[in-house]
């Protein structure tokens, strides 16, 4: 038999370009990308930063609210979603009419 027909190649060649294409789906095709990965993140993160070094810094008090206010502010907010404002009902929206 003539092993050298494409009848016998057929397997082995689909075999390899699989393989390849494999090899291939493998590789990163985006590397500038990848190589900024976070950045956005980081340089917002930085921006809303107000003073990076506060915690190494202990003599300059915080800026804003003080902790009292700041206590009942959060207590206030928690509670509004115990006992949330009565809402009201505008005419004829939302409820029936009545005929008599």
């Amino acid at each position: 038999m003539n092993y050298n027909t494409l009848f016998f190649r057929a397997p082995r060649l689909l075999l390899c370009g699989f393989c390849l294409m494999g090899a291939a789906a493998c590789t990163t095709s985006t590397p500038r990308l990848d190589a900024n990965m976070g950045v956005a993140v980081r340089e917002a993160r930085a921006m809303q930063t107000l003073n990076p070094q506060a915690s190494e810094q202990n003599r300059d008090p915080v800026l804003g609210i003080d902790g009292k206010a700041a206590t009942e502010t959060q207590q206030r907010y928690v509670d509004s979603f115990k006992a949330p404002p009565q809402t009201f009902n505008v005419i004829n929206i939302g409820g029936s009419i009545t005929g008599n």
